[in-house]
């Protein structure tokens, strides 16, 4: 590995972690000696990454933006592509589209050799999934990254109709189901709504209280008290 290449490595590893990382965990996953690793953080600070640390409290990495863009492996290409493809063939036409582009993009930066391997992919998605799950998902991911009350008629298991108004937090994405999940009014707690049983869903102008950031949080420290093995 030469000298380049190492300090690109190094980038990308810190770019992995959202807290302090130490010289030695570096130094572990680099296959280099910790006295390297302090060479190579000078060596970048001195281009202008911006790393914050020291010695033995460990480095984080603050910006790289000019940088250029790391190249992606096949590895990664391969991750990417399979990931693209599933968004692109089970959710609504929204984030088909945003997938399609974003699949552009990536196609557009890479060499010659790695375009080959995106646009000839042996790693298949199944189908595309059931137009069901298409309903109400544009509304509810603006919702969440907006921070807007919603109000729903949802019609539960036993057939039972209801009108709640929800702090929207986490949309997830199973393989038959789309799950909802957020602070629910009515309750005082978190609440699980499946997407296809929304009779109706009504975007209101009222913003709940503190950050998306921090309902999340709420929501995370939730599931880990009821889930223990939750991550």
């Amino acid at each position: 590995m030469t000298k380049t290449q190492r300090l690109l490595e190094l980038v990308q590893l810190l770019r992995c972690h959202r807290y302090p990382v130490t010289a030695q965990q570096l130094a572990d996953q680099l296959g280099i000696s910790v006295r390297t690793v302090y060479r190579d953080i000078i060596c970048l600070q001195q281009q202008g990454v911006e790393i914050e640390g020291s010695a033995g409290l460990g480095y984080l990495l603050k910006s790289d933006g000019h940088l250029p863009p790391l190249m992606f492996s096949r590895h990664e290409i391969d991750a990417l592509a399979l990931g693209l493809d599933w968004v692109s063939r089970h959710t609504d036409a929204e984030l088909k589209s945003a997938a399609q582009h974003a699949l552009a993009k990536i196609q557009a930066v890479l060499p010659e050799h790695l375009t080959h391997t995106l646009e000839h992919q042996s790693l298949l998605v199944a189908s595309r999934g059931e137009a069901l799950f298409e309903t109400h998902l544009p509304e509810i991911r603006q919702a969440i990254h907006t921070r807007n009350k919603i109000t729903l008629r949802y019609t539960d298991l036993k057939e039972m109709t209801s009108t709640r108004t929800l702090w929207p937090v986490v949309l997830g994405y199973f393989d038959r189901v789309r799950l909802l999940c957020g602070w629910c009014e009515l309750r005082q707690d978190f609440r699980n709504f499946r997407v296809d049983r929304i009779q109706e869903i009504v975007v209101s102008n009222e913003l709940y209280p503190g950050t998306r950031y921090q309902l999340l949080k709420r929501w995370k420290d939730y599931q880990q008290a009821r889930y223990p093995d939750y991550r």
